[in-house]
C-alpha cells in the first residue's frame, strides 16, 4: 500500500556560506527521500532559504545591495550545491517569494483575530546573531553572541497559552520529538513558565521583513515568519486539496540548536491554527572538527563543494551518512573521510565489483552464469542477503541510517570472504560450472548491495547496476538473469593514496 512521506530541512539562512552541517542535514534527508521513493511511497521532500532578518539586512547593506538583490544574488550558492549533491527535493522554497508572504499575513491576521497576539511592551536582552530576545540564565551561558539591552514596544503571540497543551502532546506521543534525551530536553524546558513569543520588529529598527497586516509599522520576526513554510509550501490556505493530503509532515529535520524553536514556537503556532502537528521533529547533532564544534570565527568550516571536487560526490554522502549517528555530534577528519573511503568503498564494495566484472569476462565471455543448485556456503551469502530486505527498512525507519550502511557493508565483507574461500579463479580451472556458481552468487549479492546503498550513493550504484544490467531492480534474491551480458566499468573507487610523510 502506498503511503505518504511528506520531509522537510530546516530552511538555511541566505547570507551563509553553504558547509558541511548544511550538506549533512540535507543529503540525510535526500537518502531518506530517495529510500522512500524506492518502497513505492509518495514523497515530498522540500528544503529552502530564510531571507529575511536583521543579519540578512546587515550582509546586503555591507555589499551596498538591496536586501532582495542580495538573497537573489547568493540563493544560487545553495541550489547549485544541492544539483551538486545529488539532491532530489520536490519543492525549494524562499521566504522573499509571493507564495510565501500571501500566507504568512494571512496567518498572522487568523491568529490575530483569535485573539492570539497583543501589543505590549518589553524590556530584555537580545541577541543579535539569534535573532531573538533571551533570557537572563542565556546570557550568563556565554552562548550567545552580540547581546544587549534592548525596551521596545512589540507584538506577542500568546504562546504560553499552550503550555499545557503541547506537553500532554508529547506524552501522549513518544515518536513526537526524537531522540529521546532530546524529548526529555524540552519536557525540562516545559517545566518552567513558557513566556510569550515576541513576533515583530519596528521598521524603524529592522525594516527587511513581512509587513504585519494589522500594524504596517511592524514587520513579522524572522521566527513567526521561516516556520510557516512547513505549511505554505504544501498548500495552505492555496490548495486544500493538496495541503489536506501532505499535512501533517511526516518529518521535520533539524539540527539540535533549533530545537526549541521547532518544538515549542511551532507546535504553539500550530495549535492556534487549529492544525495537527507534524508526526516526528527530528533534532540530529552537530558536525565537529577534530574535537572543536564548526565555527566560521574560528576557521575551521568544511566545505563540501571542496571534497566533492576532489573526491566526488558519492564518497562524501557515504562518509556522512555512515560516520553520523543521527541524534549524536560526530567528528570530521581528513583522515577519517580517507580510511573509511579506502576501507568500505576501495577495498570491499569497488574489489567486489572487480572481482565480478574481471573474473566474468575472464571464463564465461562477459555472461552471467548460470548458479546450479546452491550449496550450504552458498546459502551462507543468500540468507545475510534476505535478511537485509527487513532489516534495512525497519533500521531507516527510525532514523538509524548509518547502522542501515553497516549491515548492508556488511554482506560486501560477506561475499568478499566467501570469494577468498570459494577462490573461483582457481575453480574455473578445475570445474567451470562450480565456478560460474560462484561468481553468479558474488554478483547477485553485488546487485543487491547496490540496491540497498542507491539512496545513499545513486551515481555509483546507477555505474554498479548497469554493469549487472539490472537497472529498476528489487533487493529480492534469485532477479539476477543468467545469460545477462556484463557492461565495462571504470574504477568504481579508486584508492586515494597519500604521500609519505614529510612530503606535503
Amino acid at each position: 500500500m502506498t503511503k505518504k512521506f511528506y520531509l522537510t530541512t530546516p530552511i538555511y539562512y541566505v547570507n551563509d556560506k553553504p558547509h558541511i552541517g548544511h550538506a549533512y542535514t540535507t543529503i540525510l534527508a535526500d537518502v531518506l527521500s530517495r529510500f522512500h521513493r524506492n518502497l513505492g511511497d509518495e514523497v515530498l521532500f522540500l528544503t529552502g532559504l530564510d531571507e529575511h532578518g536583521q543579519k540578512v539586512l546587515q550582509a546586503a547593506q555591507a555589499r551596498n545591495m538591496t536586501p532582495q538583490d542580495h538573497c537573489d544574488d547568493l540563493a544560487p550558492r545553495f541550489t547549485q550545491l544541492w544539483e551538486k549533491l545529488e539532491i532530489s527535493n520536490d519543492d525549494f522554497i524562499r521566504t522573499t517569494q509571493e507564495r510565501h508572504k500571501k500566507v504568512v499575513q494571512a496567518v498572522l491576521q487568523m491568529v490575530y483575530d483569535k485573539g492570539d497576539i497583543y501589543q505590549s511592551e518589553y524590556e530584555g536582552w537580545y541577541s543579535v546573531a539569534e535573532e531573538r530576545f533571551i533570557t537572563e540564565t542565556e546570557k550568563d551561558s556565554g552562548e550567545f553572541r552580540d547581546v544587549k539591552l534592548l525596551k521596545e514596544r512589540n507584538w506577542f503571540f500568546k504562546m504560553s497559552k499552550y503550555q499545557q497543551a503541547l506537553i500532554d502532546h508529547i506524552n501522549a506521543h513518544p515518536e513526537y520529538i526524537q531522540p529521546e534525551h532530546r524529548k526529555n530536553e524540552i519536557l525540562g524546558f516545559l517545566r518552567q513558565p513558557l513566556t510569550d513569543l515576541c513576533i515583530s520588529r519596528p521598521k524603524s529598527r529592522m525594516g527587511w521583513g513581512i509587513e504585519i497586516p494589522f500594524d504596517n509599522e511592524y514587520v513579522t520576526y524572522v521566527w513567526f515568519d521561516a516556520l510557516i513554510n512547513y505549511i505554505t509550501a504544501p498548500g495552505y490556505l492555496s490548495d486544500d486539496k493538496k495541503f489536506n493530503y501532505w499535512w501533517p509532515a511526516s518529518l521535520h529535520l533539524i539540527g539540535k540548536d533549533i530545537l526549541t524553536t521547532h518544538s515549542v514556537y511551532w507546535s504553539t503556532m500550530l495549535f492556534s491554527l487549529g492544525l495537527p502537528l507534524p508526526k516526528t521533529i527530528f533534532a540530529h547533532g552537530w558536525w565537529l572538527i577534530g574535537d572543536s564544534k564548526m565555527s566560521k570565527s574560528v576557521g575551521n568550516v568544511v566545505n563540501p563543494l571542496d571534497l566533492v571536487d576532489e573526491f566526488g560526490v558519492d564518497p562524501v554522502r557515504y562518509f556522512l551518512m555512515r560516520e553520523m549517528v543521527p541524534g549524536q555530534d560526530a567528528s570530521f577528519t581528513m583522515d577519517a573521510f580517507i580510511k573509511r573511503y579506502n576501507s568500505d568503498l576501495a577495498n570491499d564494495f569497488g574489489n567486489l565489483l572487480n572481482r565480478v566484472s574481471g573474473l566474468i569476462p575472464k571464463y564465461f565471455n562477459a555472461i552471467v552464469p548460470a548458479p546450479g543448485s546452491f550449496t550450504a556456503e552458498d546459502k551462507v551469502v543468500i540468507n545475510i542477503a534476505e535478511s537485509l530486505k527487513d532489516k534495512v527498512p525497519a533500521l531507516v525507519e527510525n532514523l538509524k541510517v548509518s547502522e542501515a550502511i553497516e549491515e548492508t557493508m556488511q554482506l560486501v565483507r560477506a561475499v568478499n570472504k566467501y570469494m577468498e574461500q570459494q577462490a573461483p579463479w582457481k575453480l574455473a580451472k578445475e570445474n567451470l560450472p562450480v565456478a560460474g556458481r560462484v561468481l553468479y552468487v558474488a554478483s547477485e549479492a553485488l546487485r543487491i548491495t547496490a540496491v540497498h546503498l542507491s539512496a545513499v550513493m545513486p551515481a555509483k550504484t546507477k555505474i554498479v547496476l548497469d554493469v549487472l544490467g539490472a537497472q529498476g531492480s528489487t533487493v529480492n534474491w534469485g532477479e539476477l538473469k543468467p545469460g545477462t551480458k556484463l557492461g565495462i566499468h571504470d574504477a568504481l573507487f579508486p584508492r586515494i593514496t597519500l604521500p609519505p610523510c614529510g612530503e606535503g
